[in-house]
């Protein structure tokens, strides 16, 4: 092969390369840790799923160009620091962590950038100061739940349900639920006449006396929001719902695609999705404080037809028509 024949292979071979590794070291496969509050990190997990396709779409293999050390809480609040002390041990070049472990992740390391995903207002719980430059190590994708999607869960379940004259909100005590959540949905609520009821629930044991309980009292539905403690029993919250005959609107279709009614929200296999890009960003060399904090920009009306006859329900077509998806 004469000269300008190799060369013109060589730059031809250096423009096709993935530019995935840019900013990193010759030679060096960075490595990502997932801090995860609720969900086994296998294949068909949804939310390390909707991640690991984020990274395909921007070049990466993972276990070649890329590396990822999964932590996972099981819906446990109190190892969430242990978690993420463990992979900042670990020395990960960017750190992602889901919901309220962000909080953990932050106490862990000012140094390693990281990438919260859904912590709710990022500026209302204090991981960062300024939207536009969050400034520190900390940035990513906020998921607050605002007054307008906790208006909708009640309309929504109303609708659904006509026969609903009470809305419950189930609450994992555990967690750091805002107060917002609670005084927009009582105010949803009386808005259209319902009584209201916070029923806090402390362990996953708890589940079956509370929802036995709201079965003795006529008209109840329910609203119930993804924390660690729900999350990955969301199939058993379905069972309960059938079993006891109560309608519940969730926060995330995820406990739609378990068997669960229906749905409002934010999609979060697209927030998990697009961290792919933050944490691309940051590989590359950018700054977690120099990237701004974004919002949702995909929202869902989910309904499970199957779920609705378990219940007893006829959707009406309108709402049929509203919704992104309807399982059947």
């Amino acid at each position: 092969m004469d000269r300008r024949r190799f060369l013109g292979v060589l730059a031809g071979g250096l423009l096709a390369a993935p530019l995935a590794a840019e900013g990193q070291p010759a030679g060096k496969v960075p490595r990502i840790g997932v801090l995860l509050p609720a969900e086994p990190a296998s294949p068909t997990e949804p939310n390390a799923s909707a991640f690991r396709q984020g990274l395909r779409n921007l070049g990466y293999v993972e276990g070649q160009s890329i590396a990822i050390e999964y932590r996972n809480a099981h819906g446990r609040h109190e190892r969430y620091a242990e978690l993420a002390q463990e992979l900042v041990r670990l020395n990960v070049d960017v750190l992602v962590a889901g919901g309220t472990a962000s909080f953990a992740a932050r106490d862990a390391t000012q140094t390693i950038p990281i990438v919260s995903i859904a912590a709710g207002d990022l500026i209302g719980t204090g991981l960062v100061t300024n939207l536009a430059r969050p400034g520190g190590n900390l940035t990513g994708l906020s998921m607050a739940f605002d007054e307008g999607i906790i208006k909708k869960w009640v309309q929504l379940l109303k609708e659904a349900a006509p026969r609903v004259s009470r809305i419950g909100l189930l609450r994992d005590a555990n967690a750091s639920l805002q107060q917002k959540i609670l005084t927009d949905t009582e105010t949803a609520a009386a808005a259209l006449g319902l009584k209201f009821r916070v029923l806090d629930v402390r362990e996953l044991q708890e589940l079956d006396g509370v929802f036995a309980g709201l079965s003795k009292e006529r008209g109840y539905g329910l609203v119930v929001t993804g924390t660690p403690l729900f999350f990955p029993h969301r199939s058993r919250i379905h069972e309960l719902a059938i079993k006891y005959h109560l309608p519940v609107m969730y926060s995330w279709r995820v406990f739609v695609d378990a068997g669960g009614l229906m749905s409002y929200g934010a999609s979060l296999s697209d927030l998990w999705r697009r961290a792919a890009i933050y944490v691309d960003k940051i590989l590359k060399g950018a700054k977690p404080g120099d990237l701004p904090v974004e919002d949702p920009t995909k929202f869902e009306l989910v309904i499970n037809l199957k779920a609705a006859k378990a219940l007893g329900l006829t959707i009406p077509q309108s709402l049929l028509q509203r919704a992104d998806e309807v399982i059947e």
